[in-house]
């Protein structure tokens, strides 16, 4: 009974964790959008359709929202890929995508609040801060260990179906995205959307990456926190001791 008591405890910080994560990645996804230096890979599509819905020329609809759908669409192009290889837990990634499709609309309204992005300055400031942050949160929601995000799920059956590396299917798949992005900018204004692919983008693409690659061996910290099991009888001075090795205390 205890061990199955400890199984669920387990599970639902390990999601907590995967949550707080997850609201800081989408933090970074909205300081890159309000940077009108270029989106994010995986945000371009639903912010081209999102501007493009304010325009009239599609359902008006939030970043986050066409989010969600570009989510159920990835999910059922892995079912397509994968066929009977493909996992019913992998139907998880379904409440995960919704909850970042949430997120993101939560975190676009909390940074409209902040200081102007007009000047270059501040746009490079926000779009450097998002893709930091970014980095950061993809490097411990990777470390929480549960599914994957929609966008890194087709990525992982496409690379298991065709057999090529994973970084080079990334690659393949980031820049369809950015291109279908472009062409749907070109059918709904005529002209690139500069706002949704821009140099940020080309910048988040790269540094994301290297950020994650430089936060992961410091991440002993995340690992501790993640074994750690929340009981009633725990305070914060108990948890602290347990994140920080004992030889600094």
């Amino acid at each position: 009974m205890k061990f199955e008591k400890d199984k669920v405890i387990g599970f639902v910080w390990q999601h907590v964790l995967l949550l707080l994560s997850m609201f800081f990645m989408t933090f970074g996804v909205a300081l890159c959008v309000r940077s009108n230096l270029g989106s994010g890979v995986i945000s371009s599509i639903p912010m081209s359709f999102s501007l493009a819905g304010e325009d009239g020329f599609a359902p008006r609809l939030t970043i986050g929202g066409y989010t969600n759908i570009m989510n159920i669409i990835l999910v059922g192009a892995q079912i397509l890929v994968l066929r009977r290889r493909f996992e019913p837990i992998q139907l998880f990634q379904l409440l995960i995508g919704f909850v970042f499709g949430c997120l993101l609309d939560v975190n676009m309204w909390l940074t409209s609040f902040f200081s102007t992005y007009e000047s270059l300055p501040a746009q490079i400031f926000a779009q450097f801060m998002g893709a930091t942050i970014l980095g950061c949160a993809v490097a411990t929601e990777i470390r929480c260990g549960s599914v994957t995000m929609p966008g890194e799920g087709i990525q992982v059956a496409i690379a298991c179906v065709t057999g090529r590396p994973f970084p080079t299917v990334k690659i393949l798949v980031d820049t369809t995205l950015v291109v279908l992005a472009v062409i749907s900018g070109f059918c709904f204004f005529g002209s690139w959307p500069w706002t949704v692919v821009g140099p940020g983008t080309l910048f988040a693409m790269f540094y994301v990456g290297y950020v994650v690659k430089l936060v992961n061996p410091h991440l002993g910290w995340f690992d501790r926190l993640l074994d750690y099991r929340p009981g009633f009888r725990r305070y914060i001075y108990g948890l602290a001791r347990f994140i920080y090795p004992k030889k600094q205390w």
